[in-house]
């Protein structure tokens, strides 16, 4: 069985070439469709000896992958973006992939598809760069393809398999891109004004551009329509929308939220990360109004550290480790409880966070 890489590109020649150079060796063809770059992105794809055609832009990205995906002659494909680099996994990972899923299959079509783990670099507020994991289906087999203008999902009901393949993912921070995502997403939410993964999707977009009073609006949409089971997206926008009240100052809102959202999401460590966030910064906005959430400050966050890293929960990276164990020292060393402070600074830098280094050198200066 043959691998196809296929992709579509515009004006990526600050990435391109990492991206092929890693991801060659999995693929047997490399099939590139540019939608109208400027730069040397087709010069680059080039130097891959890669398929190259040409797709007139529309503003639909199924569209646009739809068409490469046609030009491709491989048994399977894997779709990357040009600002996703192979950190992790094999060919051969893979051929298991495939001949699993061709034996579970039926003479029509292979019985799964795959989806591969990528973590997202993105900027907090105090400039910090974190990386968020999300898993991706973008292994699938030939005459599989995909719906939706933007935030494309691929348009066949089969299981979505994760694979040992690991991606990181910088696009989010080089800007611009919101924009351009929003305009799509609100014209095609025009044609489908009932439909929960748009209203996400626009909420979340906006939320990213730090367009917090605007997001409100369509996370209140989601939360209405989104089912309480069955979608894979729902987890990430009860979250997003728990840190988005915050921005807000919907206080009230944000509690009732926490607590309707308690059963369903008590085992995810984003949760009660975001619980914790939203519990100190209320308090610090009125002591006297929120004094009885202080207890659950510390247990949000030991929470976190009880179920700890979870990859398959598509969450933050160091909200079941290092972040959580830092929160605890700060909130710790605020209450005057220096011994326990210096406990979890000391957890979070074992993890290698460097901020709590810093934080144990004030400590131990301010008592020398």
């Amino acid at each position: 069985m043959s691998i196809g890489l296929v992709m579509i590109v515009k004006n990526e020649e600050r990435c391109l070439r990492k991206c092929l150079s890693r991801a060659k060796k999995l693929v047997d063809e490399i099939y590139i469709t540019d939608t109208g770059s400027t730069d040397d992105t087709v010069k680059i794809a080039e130097e891959f000896h890669a398929h190259i055609s040409q797709f007139e832009w529309c503003n639909d990205f199924a569209a646009a992958r739809n068409f490469a995906l046609r030009q491709s002659e491989c048994d399977w494909n894997l779709m990357l973006d040009a600002d996703e680099y192979l950190v992790s996994g094999k060919r051969k990972d893979l051929i298991r992939f495939m001949e699993r899923a061709e034996k579970s299959g039926t003479v029509v079509q292979a019985g799964c598809v795959g989806a591969i783990r990528r973590y997202d670099s993105y900027v907090e507020e105090n400039g910090e760069i974190s990386k968020a994991c999300t898993y991706t289906t973008r292994f699938i087999p030939k005459g599989i393809y995909f719906e939706g203008r933007v935030h494309e999902q691929v348009a066949a009901d089969l299981p979505i398999i994760p694979l040992p393949l690991v991606f990181e993912h910088d696009g989010y921070l080089q800007g611009g891109k919101g924009e351009r995502n929003l305009e799509i997403l609100l014209e095609e939410l025009s044609e489908k004004p009932e439909d929960a993964y748009l209203y996400y999707q626009s909420a979340r977009t906006l939320w990213l551009m730090k367009e917090y009073e605007r997001a409100d609006f369509y996370f209140q949409e989601f939360y209405k329509r989104v089912p309480e089971t069955g979608t894979g997206y729902r987890v990430n926008g009860v979250v997003s929308y728990i840190y988005n009240l915050l921005e807000v100052k919907k206080y009230e809102t944000g509690f009732e939220v926490i607590e309707a959202e308690r059963a369903r999401l008590g085992n995810y460590t984003d949760y009660h990360f975001a619980c914790g966030t939203f519990y100190m910064k209320a308090i610090f906005s009125d002591v006297k109004r929120y004094v009885g959430y202080l207890p659950e400050i510390e247990k949000s966050y030991k929470r976190c550290l009880e179920i700890g890293e979870a990859p398959e929960q598509e969450g933050v990276r160091g909200n079941g480790s290092f972040k959580a164990a830092y929160n605890l020292g700060v909130w710790f060393e605020v209450n005057g409880d220096v011994n326990e402070a210096v406990k979890y600074y000391r957890m979070a830098k074992g993890w290698g966070y460097q901020p709590a280094g810093d934080r144990l050198k004030s400590i131990w200066d301010g008592v020398k």
